[in-house]
């Protein structure tokens, strides 16, 4: 049997790719991978290219790109509809939201650091970080939580 043939069950897939079994599972059920086949005892059996696609798409997370740019991609890649100015294009745009992200987390490290700078780590229950947090103030450029 030549290595394109070979088959790997989602355990050893996932001990490859560095992917949760839950994960794999989770983006066969999304479309991105496509079912394997079986074994005669119903077992999923993956090949090289199944292990290949996965890999990519969980690089493409670590990268921080959504499922909806893995979809994009994947989808311009499997129709061979692509030129690399448009990978290009998709990277830059990431760099852009990688920057914005960036720019908010120094600006909340900014505010943790001058309320911090604030406490004297006293004994008593009287701390300017508690009475800054409990303030209903939206400081300008700190993003606001979303409610799950």
């Amino acid at each position: 049997m030549s290595e394109d043939e070979r088959r790997l069950s989602i355990g050893e897939v996932a001990r490859t790719t560095g992917c949760q079994v839950e994960t794999i599972r989770y983006y066969e059920r999304a479309g991105l991978l496509a079912p394997p086949v079986r074994t005669e005892g119903g077992h999923r059996a993956y090949d090289v290219a199944a292990v290949k696609r996965l890999s990519f798409i969980r690089r493409m997370r670590e990268l921080g790109f959504p499922l909806d740019d893995v979809r994009e991609l994947l989808g311009l890649v499997d129709g061979g509809d692509y030129a690399c100015a448009d990978i290009h294009a998709m990277a830059q745009g990431r760099i852009g939201e990688v920057r914005r992200k960036i720019a908010d987390l120094q600006r909340i490290e900014a505010v943790l650091l001058e309320m911090t700078a604030r406490c004297e780590r006293g004994e008593t229950p009287d701390c300017p970080i508690v009475e800054e947090l409990f303030q209903d103030v939206q400081r300008p450029g700190i993003p606001s939580p979303t409610v799950d």
